[in-house]
């Protein structure tokens, strides 16, 4: 279970006048991947529209049920997509990190929004209003075919978490898991960065804390990961992936 607030219902219209905070804060548009081939008539617009939010560790971003008011992009910091049960448990979906935006699939649809949105750090978002960014996504080439992709990324990334999921050995679950987080590097090995942490990763996969720990920490015996930091360098991936066939 995630660290969900005590409260994951929308909070009171009263509190929301003063969080999250408001930041004046200049950002370069085109660093954010979705917005990079936007025209400069089009930066010039969402750069009037945009709001900077920042919000504290364990804030919630976004809250299950919520309309879907705009599109929102990840600047700085860590988040988690949640999904709260109707009896409070909260069930860990994915994580996001900076230049990830999230929120489309209620404003394209029109509807409220699926899951709730979490600060694992704090983080700097960036709120861009519905009718801005629905306009771009009918209007600017860039923006509607990198949003395609995306959306089928997605779609992908779901059906592998879903299988990932259905496999009944925890710790190939775990070392499944990781194995999808990984980004290839040019001299074969590959790293994750900003790793979840174990918590995070049990909550996400189903696990305990410390079965997670211990996995990872037979890995980093094995010479197949090494830790740094919040970063985790896997030093032998085809090792990696023999083991979430094998384990």
């Amino acid at each position: 279970m995630s660290d969900l607030p005590d409260n994951p219902s929308p909070p009171d219209p009263a509190a929301l006048q003063e969080e999250p905070r408001q930041q004046n804060i200049h950002i370069h548009l085109r660093r954010i991947p979705l917005l990079s081939g936007l025209s400069d008539e089009e930066v010039l617009k969402v750069k009037q529209d945009i709001r900077i939010r920042q919000y504290a560790k364990r804030d919630v971003v976004l809250h299950k049920g919520g309309s879907g008011d705009g599109l929102l992009f990840l600047l700085a910091g860590s988040l988690q997509v949640i999904d709260v049960t109707e009896d409070g448990r909260a069930i860990g979906l994915r994580m996001l990190q900076p230049g990830d935006f999230f929120g489309e699939i209620a404003l394209i649809n029109n509807s409220t929004r699926s899951a709730s949105v979490v600060a694992m750090s704090e983080v700097l978002v960036a709120f861009l209003p519905a009718p801005t960014a629905l306009h771009l996504f009918s209007h600017s080439p860039s923006v509607a075919n990198q949003m395609l992709r995306h959306l089928a990324q997605k779609i992908q990334r779901d059906s592998e978490f879903r299988a990932l999921l259905s496999i009944n050995n925890t710790v190939k679950r775990i070392y499944t898991y990781i194995a999808l987080l990984q980004q290839k590097n040019p001299d074969g090995t590959a790293k994750v960065e900003n790793l979840p942490t174990h918590q995070d990763i049990a909550n996400m996969i189903n696990t305990s804390r410390e079965t997670v720990t211990r996995a990872l920490l037979t890995l980093q015996q094995q010479g197949i990961v090494q830790k740094d930091s919040h970063k985790l360098i896997i030093l032998n991936p085809e090792a990696l992936q023999k083991l979430t066939q094998s384990a």
